[in-house]
């Protein structure tokens, strides 16, 4: 009787799952989403407990109280605006325990009278594999996030000729296993090389192309799962990877069409440095020529405009500046301004990143748009302020053939009337490259913190 509420409980938490990935769709509805979904894992897990197998529970509850320790410390201390990382590190979770599942469901299964079906063995081979790829990629995706590894991509010659060899070898020998499945050694193998994929496939992607990694890191961890699924004829799981799995693939691949880039050369053009400086551009002699503002002269610019538009990038999440930013926009509405939200599909370092945080400062949604949406605008806005943002208001993506970032789509922030760019330095963004907004007439730079400064400006226009 108790047995019979595990396939309900199964359809339940499906059901959760896919009206998640609709709810999250919309930012209006994206709490009630997340909410949604986590109700939805929560009958899935209680379902499973549920199972005959189970003999006893203390390992089960061990490891619930040691994940519920982790996922509360990282939820708790992890600042949103070190998002990005934080989902880095729950891929390598997941990944970690995909691949783990996998070894011992093979070691219990192998000594069972029989065998192991080959239908089951490809399953178990491929989530060893993709599970210890997701795992150390995450890694390394964190490590580039957090500044422990260098966000310029590693190369070095013939560095895709062996990814790609590391991925036929995996192939072969999934093929051998699944012939042989006594093959132990071939088996153990595969996760070995997933390790190494994991780690040499990231290498050389730089922090431009860190949404896309993300993105594509996520639909490892949920065809992982799909696999874990399949081997263990468990139908929720096999659900849920395919909805993450599908859904993380075609995000990265809308990533790359943002950036105006093929799939292909995101993962193995080795674009973006993340760690190059420079300045923005230099005139006669060498000396850079840009138009360094006061917050005074800034805040009377602002002062003055009717119509603003905040481009908000991921220099606005390192300096944490997202509630100075919300505190200047509600100044600027109580003077009779109207403030709008640019938000580029690739800005910061994960999908939706920019999002987050503003609203986080409590940003109305329909104050946010996307490009599409609002790029026509920017010809009739007295003032847009670029907060922290870099590649996505180039105009070089525009107007220069020879720029790796030609043909990118990006805002059409030098057509408004003004521009105001607070940033922290002249060195370049993720892309590596002189930004030709910095140098147009109608462009002012206010160079420092962007907390600090936006609390200026504040400060400024209650005067």
């Amino acid at each position: 009787m108790i047995e019979s509420l595990i396939p309900v409980s199964y359809l339940i938490a499906s059901v959760c799952f896919i009206l998640t990935l609709q709810l999250l769709s919309s930012p209006k509805h994206a709490r009630l989403g997340n909410l949604l979904g986590s109700f939805g894992m929560l009958v899935a897990v209680l379902g499973t407990l549920l199972h005959f197998e189970i003999v006893e529970y203390r390992w089960i509850a061990a490891g619930l109280i040691l994940g519920s320790l982790i996922g509360s410390s990282m939820a708790i201390w992890i600042p949103m605006t070190k998002m990005p990382e934080r989902i880095a590190l729950s891929h390598c979770f997941g990944g970690l325990a995909a691949a783990l599942v996998g070894l011992v469901e093979y070691m219990h299964r192998i000594h069972l009278p029989g065998g192991i079906p080959r239908f089951v063995m490809a399953a178990l081979a491929l989530e060893v594999f993709l599970g210890f790829l997701t795992f150390t990629g995450s890694l390394m995706a964190f490590g580039k996030l957090q500044g422990l590894i260098t966000g310029a991509p590693v190369t070095y010659k013939g560095q895709n000729a062996t990814n790609i060899g590391l991925f036929v070898t995996a192939l072969v020998l999934l093929v051998l296993v699944v012939a042989n499945p006594g093959w132990g050694v071939l088996f153990y193998a595969m996760g070995v090389i997933g390790l190494a994929v994991g780690v040499l496939a990231v290498l050389p992607i730089g922090g431009a192309d860190m949404p896309v990694v993300i993105s594509l890191l996520n639909s490892y961890a949920g065809l992982a799962a799909a696999a874990t699924g399949f081997a263990l004829g468990n139908y929720v799981l096999i659900i849920a990877g395919a909805l993450d799995g599908t859904s993380g693939f075609l995000l990265s691949l809308k990533m790359s069409q943002a950036m105006n880039r093929s799939f292909r050369n995101v993962l193995f053009g080795a674009f973006g440095t993340g760690d190059s400086t420079g300045v923005a551009a230099a005139g006669p002699g060498g000396a850079v020529a840009v138009n360094q503002a006061s917050v005074e002269d800034a805040s009377e610019v602002l002062g003055a405009a009717q119509a603003v538009i905040v481009v908000p990038g991921y220099g606005m999440a390192v300096s944490q500046a997202q509630h100075a930013l919300r505190e200047l926009a509600v100044l600027l509405e109580g003077k009779g301004a109207t403030v709008k939200y640019a938000v580029h599909p690739v800005a910061g370092r994960m999908p939706g990143h920019m999002n987050v945080l503003l609203a986080e400062a409590n940003v109305p949604y329909d104050q946010i748009f996307d490009l599409d949406d609002i790029n026509d605008e920017f010809a009739r806005t007295d003032v847009v302020l670029v907060v922290g943002a870099n590649d996505v208001v180039n105009p070089a993506a525009k107007n220069n053939p020879g720029s790796p970032i030609y043909g990118m789509p990006v805002f059409n922030v030098d057509q408004a009337r003004a521009v105001m760019v607070l940033k922290r330095s002249m060195n370049p963004g993720f892309a590596g490259i002189e930004n030709e907004l910095f140098v147009q007439p109608n462009t002012m730079m206010v160079l420092g913190d962007a907390k600090a400064t936006l609390r200026e400006l504040s400060g400024a226009l209650k005067h």
